[in-house]
């Protein structure tokens, strides 16, 4: 399944050259996958939010902002929706936590987006089935 903000943190200076990211970016980022999915399980009681997945981090090189990639079992868009609202409701709530648990100078900006590509990579994982059973 291919999942186009899920590779590796590796990008092209522009000059041909591959530049590989920094790792500490890439281990903050997981930590707060982690620590997020915790937080909406456990502290978070909004009922929009209790069917949502932290699928992925995507930090700024300094540290100071996250978008943070989430996925939700239904497949109706008022509750992707709903959980969208519920999750920027809860922002503070998730920053504060984040504070207490991870030793940070500054906790980054969150901003949530609706994981996309996992329908899409069922939509070719489909595809790709429907081709193999036409041959």
């Amino acid at each position: 399944m291919y999942l186009p903000h899920l590779v590796s943190s590796a990008y092209f200076d522009g000059l041909g050259s591959i530049v590989m990211g920094n790792h500490r970016v890439d281990r903050v980022g997981m930590e707060i996958k982690r620590e997020v999915n915790e937080i909406l399980r456990l502290k978070v009681r909004d009922p929009r939010v209790q069917d949502v997945t932290i699928t992925d981090v995507q930090m700024l090189g300094d540290l100071s902002a996250a978008k943070v990639y989430y996925t939700i079992m239904s497949d109706l868009a008022s509750d992707n929706q709903k959980a969208q609202m519920g999750l920027e409701k809860a922002t503070g709530t998730i920053k504060r936590e984040l504070g207490k648990n991870l030793q940070m100078y500054k906790i980054p900006d969150l901003t949530f987006e609706k994981d996309e590509s996992i329908q899409y990579g069922n939509k070719i994982d489909e595809l790709l089935r429907q081709l193999d059973q036409k041959d």
